[in-house]
């Protein structure tokens, strides 16, 4: 992509995804219809639905030549990453809308033939805006992040994760993690993938796994990290695959293939 056409997407993207934080802030306070998804705690309001139409009914009348992948289905069925494709969660952390009101956000993401071009991930409620245009930096507003940290070791790592790593984990057995977790500094948990994101480029956080992420969770957030010198596969070290759900791993470099080493380790 050239980066006369990047610059025009991303000033786009974020004037709606600004004006999508507006409509969500008006409205949110309202009665809302909450439905459930896959599981009773995969939830989805109008909200969510709303957002999402709202986007692709403005990418559409722009670019009507670009194709959407989007959570809550309203987008178009992609069988691979040819072309210009907008990647979006209209509200990343659900519940913590839904019972919070607080610590959601929406992540944007744009992509030329598989290749993350722009990241936007918008803390609605603390009004920041996490962004980066590939080869540009990464920025917290408008202020540019700096390279995350040369010099660390896992046993001083402060590590997103929650805990269905202990309770619930099919992917690794249960006492190498307990063993994971005693070695590293701290554990935090912000149920909202996107933002877990945001903190590792921002040096807030130095890695963040889950067990299990699509695509529209993590598309702006690679473009995001990557800026910083930070790496995203799955949580055995290999390339995430865009088209489908993923163990992703997110961390700074420095730490990254030791985390992987782990996984493979206790990797059931």
């Amino acid at each position: 992509m050239d980066k006369t056409l990047r610059d025009e997407l991303f000033q786009k993207a974020k004037q709606w995804v600004y004006e999508a934080g507006e409509l969500i802030k008006e409205r949110m306070n309202e009665p809302l219809s909450i439905d459930t998804k896959s599981n009773a705690n995969d939830l989805v309001t109008i909200l969510d639905k709303e957002t999402e139409k709202f986007f692709i009914k403005k990418i559409k009348a722009n670019y009507p030549e670009h194709l959407v992948l989007s959570e809550e289905g309203f987008g178009d069925k992609l069988k691979s990453l040819d072309g210009i494709i907008w990647i979006i969660d209209p509200i990343d952390g659900t519940m913590n809308f839904v019972h919070q009101k607080r610590n959601f956000a929406i992540s944007l993401g744009i992509y030329c033939e598989g290749i993350g071009e722009i990241g936007i991930i918008y803390d609605v409620m603390g009004n920041c805006l996490y962004h980066a245009k590939k080869g540009e930096g990464a920025y917290k507003n408008e202020k540019q992040l700096a390279p995350l940290k040369e010099k660390l070791v896992l046993k001083e790592s402060i590590i997103g994760m929650n805990h269905y790593w202990l309770c619930e984990n099919r992917l690794i057995d249960h006492q190498d993690m307990q063993q994971f977790i005693r070695t590293i500094r701290g554990v935090r948990t912000y149920g909202s993938a996107a933002l877990e994101f945001a903190y590792v480029a921002e040096g807030i956080l130095d890695a963040y796994l889950t067990m299990k992420l699509s695509p529209w969770d993590i598309a702006a957030g690679i473009v995001i990290v990557q800026e910083v010198g930070g790496v995203t596969t799955d949580i055995f070290g290999q390339p995430v695959n865009m088209l489908t759900d993923n163990p992703v791993m997110v961390a700074n470099s420095v730490i990254s293939e030791q985390i992987a080493t782990v996984m493979r380790k206790g990797k059931k």
